[in-house]
């Protein structure tokens, strides 16, 4: 638990140009940044473990608003905690920042959310993030993922440029991949693929006679270490730890699958005004160039500050498809079926 989230910001992550970007007018919100103020603190409970994306976050919004940001961090430990909280009336967290699976779960089977109401940066949405976005959770970063390359194993030219490309018959026996089977990365490559592609794809693929695994740093492991030369899908925000090893990343020519993150609204929370403003603060400027230069993808349109062409490239990446969470388990079936 990391308790009381401030200290210096990473400079290089938050430094933004003069520039505003335009935010919808809400009615009264600068009651709410009042309010918030006097309430005088923010507990957030996240699934997503990322420190340092949480440190320069919460520091850039106690620096902004004088309002302090305790973080309480797990996986299903936060999901148990929502359920205790909600269940015994003991309310205790303001927001839920957690992937957006988690979000519909907490929202329609838990019940557990309330409505965001009118927050002025929502009209910042990307149209495709818009699309997702609702009353209860608004989409603030994405996690991407595309192709890891073993640099000495594959010539530059020779290198795979996209999903289609892995069905190439010189790469049969060559690709490592997550495990389509299971709950990650692989599932939601899969799921994507099969969406944009449709089915004749993944049977393809599985003809390409994929290795399986299940732990993502000793797949990327592997491959640094030459045993295979191609590994999907890796997590495109991880490229910055791969200075120094003889791999490189791509980034799909046709899209990137992905996974989102949400802001939520815990139902009844003790600091509702202070609620809000933290869950419009993740669409501002300051949050989403700390996510950006984390190598996640970023939901706004309009970010102020002017990136590295790189980092530009990796946070404004395509998507492939919309995400569809209406048919896990019967992606699950399907790559049961394709994968035996």
């Amino acid at each position: 638990m990391t308790r009381a989230v401030r200290g210096s910001l990473i400079a290089a992550a938050v430094t933004l140009i003069a520039t505003t970007a335009p935010a919808q007018t809400v009615p009264n919100w600068d009651a709410v940044i009042a309010a918030a103020k006097r309430e005088g603190q923010v507990v957030v409970y996240s699934t997503y473990m990322s420190p340092k994306t949480h440190q320069a976050v919460g520091d850039a919004f106690e620096k902004k608003y004088g309002i302090r940001v305790e973080l309480l961090q797990g996986r299903g430990e936060i999901r148990e905690r929502v359920r205790i909280e909600q269940a015994s009336g003991r309310y205790l967290g303001d927001v839920l920042h957690t992937a957006i699976t988690v979000a519909v779960r907490a929202r329609d089977e838990n019940h557990s959310l309330q409505q965001l109401g009118p927050m002025p940066s929502l009209a910042r949405l990307k149209p495709e993030f818009k699309r997702r976005a609702d009353d209860y959770m608004a989409p603030i970063f994405t996690i991407n993922y595309g192709i890891l390359v073993n640099t000495r194993l594959v010539k530059p030219g020779e290198q795979p440029q996209g999903w289609q490309d892995l069905l190439d018959p010189k790469w049969k026996g060559k690709i490592l991949a997550d495990d389509p089977r299971a709950s990650g990365g692989g599932r939601v490559m899969f799921h994507m693929t099969y969406d944009k592609f449709g089915r004749a794809f993944q049977e393809k693929l599985a003809t390409q006679e994929l290795a399986f695994a299940r732990d993502y740093q000793e797949s990327v492991r592997r491959v640094a270490r030459g045993e295979y030369p191609i590994y999907v899908p890796f997590i495109l925000s991880e490229a910055a730890n791969l200075r120094g090893l003889p791999v490189t990343y791509v980034v799909p020519r046709e899209g990137v699958t992905y996974g989102s993150y949400a802001s939520t609204i815990l139902k009844n929370p003790p600091h509702p005004n202070a609620a809000r403003l933290m869950a419009d603060f993740y669409l501002s400027d300051e949050a989403q160039a700390v996510y950006a230069r984390s190598g996640h993808g970023i939901t706004i349109m309009d970010l102020a500050e002017k990136l590295p062409p790189e980092i530009e490239r990796l946070a404004n990446a395509p998507p492939l498809v919309d995400e569809d969470f209406t048919r896990i388990d019967e992606m699950f079936a399907h790559a049961r079926e394709i994968y035996k």
